[in-house]
């Protein structure tokens, strides 16, 4: 069986990237191993959910434990750098920030969990982080850089379908009167010729959403990604977008860990 690794910047964005690959390859039988760059430190923090003493970070950390139970994750680590912020806030330039981090002192941090698990497979964020965030941006230049270092064979971006997830979200609200979240259709994910890989989760949806729902602190059950109905969340989550280096153009793969048993 294989090991599966997945880079992420915050916790909570395991389980709305690539939550239903995750729990898919775990019931498959292979290791998955979770990364994940910060400690989440610039997140909201709703009235009275801290309990006295406690920090968001730590908070964090334990809902990021528990998405991790829900979604089959062996090993959860973090690699202990500062949230940045959203890109153009003060906080980009705070000099322990995770986008002021040298590159290649983070990814060397990331190869030695890489060569300790012997990794058959990394994902990590597209070149613009999905949505232009900056940590986002980060993890793809770290997690490429150590996927070198490593040796690691298959490299993926965790990414979007621009076109055809912002069709769902607008069908959803169209259908319902919700409100969706306002992406900018131009920076969210890439266009539909730039991905190589499409990875059907409708049957992971359940553990998706339950592993979104650990994140008390960041996702609410009023959020569009809860308050919408079963159905609706399987069609607007169940596919997982990736682009596989070396590979394409167009879609050449539907299940990352094939060839993989």
């Amino acid at each position: 069986m294989a090991t599966f690794v997945t880079f992420q910047a915050h916790p909570d964005d395991e389980s709305i990237t690539v939550g239903g690959t995750m729990r898919k390859a775990a019931d498959e039988g292979h290791r998955v191993v979770l990364v994940v760059a910060t400690g989440g430190e610039l997140g909201e923090i709703p009235e009275g959910l801290l309990a006295e003493g406690e920090t968001l970070v730590e908070r964090r950390a334990a809902e990021t434990q528990a998405a991790a139970d829900v979604l089959g994750v062996k090993r959860l680590e973090f690699l202990g750098y500062h949230d940045s912020g959203m890109m153009g806030w003060e906080q980009n330039s705070a000099p322990e920030a995770f986008w002021n981090a040298s590159v290649e002192e983070a990814a060397r941090k990331l190869a030695a969990i890489l060569v300790e698990e012997n990794a058959d497979i990394i994902t990590f964020d597209d070149d613009n982080g999905g949505y232009g965030h900056p940590d986002h941006i980060q993890v793809h230049r770290v997690g490429r850089r150590a996927a070198e270092i490593a040796g690691t064979p298959r490299v993926y971006q965790h990414t979007s379908n621009r076109e055809e997830s912002y069709a769902r979200w607008r069908r959803y609200a169209e259908e319902t009167g919700a409100k969706i979240p306002d992406f900018d259709g131009h920076e969210f994910g890439k266009p539909a010729a730039e991905l190589t890989a499409r990875v059907d989760v409708t049957r992971y949806a359940e553990a998706k959403r339950a592993a979104m729902r650990a994140h008390v602190s960041q996702i609410s059950e009023e959020s569009p990604f809860l308050a919408m109905s079963e159905e609706h969340f399987a069609e607007t989550f169940g596919t997982e977008w990736f682009i596989r280096e070396g590979q394409g153009p167009g879609i050449t793969e539907t299940d990352l860990l094939a060839g993989l048993d």
